[in-house]
């Protein structure tokens, strides 16, 4: 996988560049293909990955979303993933996009920080509005959509955990 990145490159730190959506917006739209890394806190590590990438560009949003400021952009290859996830004592994964979801993949708002899908969910500030993993991605297998350990899975809990580094990486 490493060699489908070969110029991969830091763009945007929180840590370096303020938690601060619109200067997220300023380095990281309309760059294309994103990796996000997040890491919480409670040293939880996960993030997205985005084909398409962040765009005002309606032309890349689902149809219905096209007359709005925000909406869904469609992306058949973008997929989330887990590296440190001591709580459920797992390995890396990576979740794909679920068939029938691919226009709901990523969510774009300039106020707002990047969401992946209905599953991750931000604030301007990159704090969390909500893990909801598993209603537009894939689910580790034997884990249940809209259980408590679904939506703890990645971030460690649902809606209570903070952001401790935003970096994305431009491709």
């Amino acid at each position: 996988m490493i060699n489908s990145f070969p110029k991969m490159k830091l763009g945007f730190s929180a840590k370096r560049d303020g938690f601060d959506s619109k200067k997220w917006h300023d380095i990281c739209d309309n760059r294309g293909k994103t990796l996000i890394i997040i890491k919480t806190k409670d040293n939880f590590i996960f993030g997205g990955f985005t084909e398409v990438g962040w765009t005002a560009k309606k032309s890349k949003w689902r149809k219905k979303d096209r007359k709005n400021s925000s909406g869904y952009i469609i992306d058949p290859k973008a997929f989330i993933f887990s590296l440190r996830n001591d709580k459920n004592d797992r390995k890396p994964e990576r979740f794909t996009i679920k068939k029938g979801k691919e226009e709901i993949a990523i969510y774009y708002d300039q106020n707002f920080a990047p969401n992946f899908g209905e599953d991750l969910e931000f604030y301007s500030d990159f704090q969390p509005i909500q893990s909801n993993f598993g209603e537009s991605y894939n689910l580790p297998n034997g884990i249940k959509y809209g259980t408590d350990k679904a939506r703890s899975y990645l971030a460690g809990s649902y809606d209570e955990w903070e952001v401790d580094e935003f970096e994305t990486y431009l491709i």
